[in-house]
């Protein structure tokens, strides 16, 4: 969960959210030793009284600047891409959820239960109980197991809408007419929060993604529940 004056990313609760921390780390760092670098090139020429003839007619160094960026380039590339691939890989998910936006909520649907879907709307402000989020809470949230891999099919039924949860490192458009997918697992139990990252109309902020991460044994408990109530 963000809070106020945070300059960093939310804690990492799945794999793929550690692996971008991570890569944004290693590019930061990169972008901070040009930075550095450049600003005492900088300083030095603007402050040098003296000029080196070889610096100003050397084809090594010409040869060195070109080769540099070169190398960095593909330091920053292929870390990048190795995220990429990892970012499409589905491998035999253990649960798929439908999610479809709407204007302005959103519904789920788990397609591996008959009788499993709800729609999930913004809780009023004037609802809330104390302890939870202004335009973040939602009546009903996709609760999913754990340390699973799970499969979310998105899609919209009126409007682009986007749903995006950033404490997983996930956000996926959701088209009309179209159908994208997306996968991750959660390694601990919580609830995260996420919103239509899709500016998709007058309340594109009133529909918040809440996913609430549970062990296998209560997840089981909820779907069985819910189907009954249905």
């Amino acid at each position: 969960m963000a809070h106020p004056s945070q300059l960093g990313f939310q804690d990492a609760a799945s794999p793929l959210m550690e692996e971008l921390l991570h890569f944004h780390d290693h590019a930061l760092m990169i972008v901070f030793l040009i930075s550095t670098l450049v600003l005492y090139m900088m300083v030095a020429m603007a402050t040098a009284k003296l000029t080196d003839k070889l610096i100003l007619d050397s084809q090594e160094i010409e040869i060195v600047w070109t080769l540099l960026p070169a190398i960095i380039l593909i330091l920053i590339a292929l870390p990048s891409l190795r995220i990429l691939y990892l970012m499409d890989e589905v491998d035999d998910p253990h649960l798929t959820i439908k999610a479809m936006g709407h204007q302005w909520y959103w519904s789920y649907e788990y397609t591996d239960y008959e009788a499993l879907a709800f729609d999930s709307y913004m809780i009023p402000t004037q609802d809330l109980i104390p302890g939870q989020f202004r335009l973040l809470e939602a009546d009903h949230r996709m609760v999913i197991p754990m340390e699973s891999p799970i499969r979310v099919l998105i899609s919209a039924e009126d409007v682009l809408h986007s749903w995006a949860v950033p404490a997983l490192g996930i956000k996926a458009d959701a088209v009309p007419g179209r159908l994208n997918q997306t996968t991750f697992i959660v390694n601990r139990p919580g609830v995260f929060y996420g919103q239509c990252s899709e500016i998709c109309g007058a309340n594109h902020s009133f529909m918040p993604v809440v996913v609430e991460s549970v062990p296998l044994e209560h997840f089981q408990d909820w779907s069985s529940k819910m189907i009954e109530e249905a």
